[in-house]
């Protein structure tokens, strides 16, 4: 049986076809396409017309490299989303979860409702891109959208009705609005009549797993394909990758490492009580009516932003090449908070990064090589300050560290986080999200058991590389230097401005 995966990120989206055989899951990547935003005047977007046209160019070509598709579906990023009217048109362009409407509007929110209470309906992390910030933000600048609006629908929920015309609310990217009760998986009612958010607007809340349909005739006409079944996998792109995590064990930690790194560990009900409000901790949801007890953070964006930034001042890197010069230096003495505000808007990263250290009298890295050090060692130790917190909120040791996604190819930061941890580091599999996306289509078709035989699968699947803690690290000194840094820019963050 062939599946076929959309994954769709940040930075790209590709679609993937897997099947199993008795060798495990094989993959083939049969489309990829960029994921460029669009700022147009003041407001940036996402290109979701353009985005939609890939989809179906990655149907059209999938359907001609597999015999018979046994089902399809699609994951993306979680918090932004799309209203459409009456008649199912957009109000407009999804707006990207990094432009500036969102700017001061998340002090605002909790003039209207405690943090408590807040986090006691929904069980989600306090970010200014949640969708509760950037549904309360277009309130306050757009009212009149919220007259003509008729559906709510995620980004990958979107894509879904225009795949087959059925509006729903699929859970894992549901839960990351900041809108969703984890108790009663239903939407938080008495929190959205307090923001003045319509609640009418909201769909029914369906799980992976869920069939929601054959390609809608629209699509197979203008393609000449042939009807797909279409499943919500988790559709949030990081429930789909915890999915595929290849092991079973409660106590392991893992790393969803890409554009962000998400860092957690998988839970049976979601964690509500105050250390976790006070670390400000998530509850994702994850399949089989799960939960990802995780904390966002700011990730291989800094290193993507750095890149671009390069870039444009005429000097390409690839990724291998990035990973090579930061072997260049072995140690920094500079560290930054990779969830500094300063860290989240689009811009010349390698500047901000100068600038941080500057404005908190630290050495400032200059070169391509310092600069690269400086994100890869200040990162390895974020991971180390969640890993604490949490292990103190479970009251457990957790180990050993799983990393996943495209960042489990970054062979430097994973030894970083091994040495800065003192945890072991299992990397792999790169293609998480594809996997696990296609391994939950699997459950749905009875090819595979239950979500509980996955991991099995997986590590059948995957070539897995460990990293151990290195000697030196162990004996203390660097890292834990560099940590007592990294905690107090935490505890008191710096108030910084670009110059």
């Amino acid at each position: 049986m062939d599946y076929l995966a959309f994954d769709l990120g940040a930075d790209s989206g590709r679609a993937i076809t897997g099947s199993l055989t008795d060798r495990g899951l094989e993959l083939k990547e049969v489309h990829r396409f960029s994921n460029i935003p669009v700022r147009a005047r003041d407001t940036l977007h996402w290109d979701v017309l353009r985005l939609w046209h890939e989809i179906k160019t990655g149907l059209r070509v999938a359907q001609a490299s597999v015999p018979e598709l046994a089902s399809m579906g699609l994951d993306t990023w979680g918090c932004d989303f799309a209203l459409l009217d009456a008649s199912d048109r957009l109000l407009g362009n999804p707006v990207h979860y990094r432009d500036g409407r969102t700017t001061g509007m998340l002090d605002r929110a909790l003039g209207i409702m405690t943090a408590d209470d807040i986090f006691a309906q929904t069980g989600i992390q306090f970010l200014p891109l949640n969708s509760l910030i950037q549904l309360w933000a277009l309130r306050q600048m757009h009212p009149e959208d919220f007259e003509r609006a008729a559906t709510f629908l995620t980004i990958p929920d979107l894509f879904n009705f225009w795949l087959t015309g059925r509006k729903v609310n699929e859970f894992s990217n549901a839960t990351t609005t900041q809108c969703l009760n984890p108790q009663t998986m239903d939407w938080a009612t008495p929190l959205l009549e307090a923001f003045e958010i319509p609640t009418r607007i909201f769909q029914e809340v369906v799980h992976p797993g869920t069939l929601l349909g054959e390609l809608d005739s629209s699509v197979v006409n203008e393609l000449d394909l042939w009807p797909c079944p279409v499943i919500a996998p988790a559709c949030h792109d990081t429930g789909s990758a915890v999915a595929a995590i290849p092991s079973n064990a409660q106590d392991c930690i893992w790393i969803s490492s890409g554009t962000w790194s998400i860092m957690g560990v998988v839970v049976p009900e979601a964690i509500l009580g105050p250390e976790a409000l006070h670390h400000n901790f998530t509850n994702e949801g994850g399949v089989g009516f799960t939960f990802r007890f995780c904390k966002n953070i700011m990730g291989l964006w800094l290193l993507q932003e750095c890149r671009r930034t390069w870039e444009r001042q005429g000097t390409t890197y690839s990724y291998p090449e990035l990973s090579t010069l930061s072997l260049q230096v072995t140690q920094t003495d500079a560290v930054i908070d990779p969830d500094h505000e300063l860290f989240l808007a689009p811009g010349d990263m390698p500047s901000r990064i100068r600038s941080f250290c500057t404005q908190t009298n630290q050495s400032v890295p200059d070169t391509v090589p310092e600069i690269l050090r400086c994100i890869t060692d200040s990162l390895a130790l974020k991971y180390r300050w969640v890993l604490d917190r949490m292990e103190a909120t479970l009251a457990k040791e957790l180990a050993p560290i799983h990393v996943v996604g495209g960042g489990s190819q970054n062979e430097v930061l994973n030894q970083a986080t091994a040495d800065a941890t003192g945890k072991l580091v299992i990397a792999g599999p790169a293609e998480a999200t594809a996997t696990g996306n296609i391994m939950v289509q699997a459950v749905a078709s009875g090819e595979i058991g239950s979500f509980q035989e996955i991991g099995a699968v997986v590590r059948q699947s995957s070539d897995l590389k460990s990293f151990e803690p290195s000697p030196q690290s162990l004996q203390g000194t660097y890292w834990d230097e560099r940590y007592a840094v990294l905690q107090s820019l935490v505890a008191q963050p710096p108030a910084l401005s670009l110059e």
